[in-house]
């Protein structure tokens, strides 16, 4: 990754720190996780494409949370202004013009439920355990920090696009307006990280914080990570004792 993909200006001296940002990206973001990589090559069963979008939803549902635990820590209101637009833009001004929803949308576009999406009974106790660290943190650490966090949305818009590519040729039976999420965040994320990334250049500014938010990175990466790695471990169960009583 290079800094054209960084929406902002980026001063000569803050280059190399920004460019350490985007290698967390390059080397450990959850684009490259086997899971994902089968995702796009278009090898996942509907059963599994359901059982990602149902788990994740469990995460997407935490991010308007998350969000509201950062923005009533965040002591500026020109942060606080620019910041709820996060929540807005997940929860929707109604009930059915939100990222929730359209998420929802495509779970049932990959053969889910809503219900089960909404059900924590359903969703697997790992990604439950990992969704809820990133959130107690969120929480209690520095806002400054749960912003650095933050930052993988860096990445995501070349994921969402690999999804808007992959999906209409590997699966054409998901209704394409269950795809509406991923082009919604292709929109929204530049904005997102336009803040994000301005706020961890004002406060990030030590070597030693420099080092700080680039570990910050690493963590959300390895949630994410973590995230696919339940999912992918219960889908192969799966089907090894489907292949079993075969």
């Amino acid at each position: 990754m290079n800094l054209e993909l960084v929406p902002i200006p980026v001063p000569d001296a803050r280059k190399a720190f920004v460019l350490r940002l985007l290698d967390v990206g390059a080397r450990k973001y959850h684009d490259k996780h086997p899971f994902h990589r089968r995702m796009n090559d278009g090898e996942l069963s509907r059963e599994d494409l359901a059982t990602w979008a149902v788990n994740r939803f469990y995460y997407q549902r935490t991010i308007p949370r998350k969000d509201g635990a950062i923005l009533a820590a965040m002591p500026d209101p020109e942060h606080r202004r620019r910041w709820r637009k996060r929540i807005v833009d997940q929860d929707g001004t109604t009930a059915t013009d939100g990222g929730l929803e359209a998420w929802l949308r495509l779970v049932e576009a990959l053969g889910g439920r809503r219900e089960d999406a909404w059900n924590d009974r359903a969703i697997l106790p790992g990604v439950r355990f990992a969704v809820d660290a990133y959130y107690n943190f969120c929480r209690t650490a520095p806002w400054q920090e749960a912003v650095a966090s933050s930052l993988t949305e860096l990445f995501a818009p070349h994921l969402h696009a690999l999804r808007i590519e992959a999906f209409p040729k590997h699966y054409p039976w998901v209704d394409a307006a269950g795809l509406d999420y991923f082009k919604r965040r292709t929109r929204q994320a530049p904005a997102d990280v336009e803040h994000g990334l301005s706020v961890v250049l004002e406060h990030f500014t030590t070597p030693t914080q420099e080092d700080r938010a680039v570990e910050l990175l690493e963590f959300k990466c390895d949630l994410l990570w973590s995230l696919l790695d339940t999912v992918e471990r219960h889908c192969a169960e799966r089907a090894g004792r489907a292949g079993s009583a075969r």
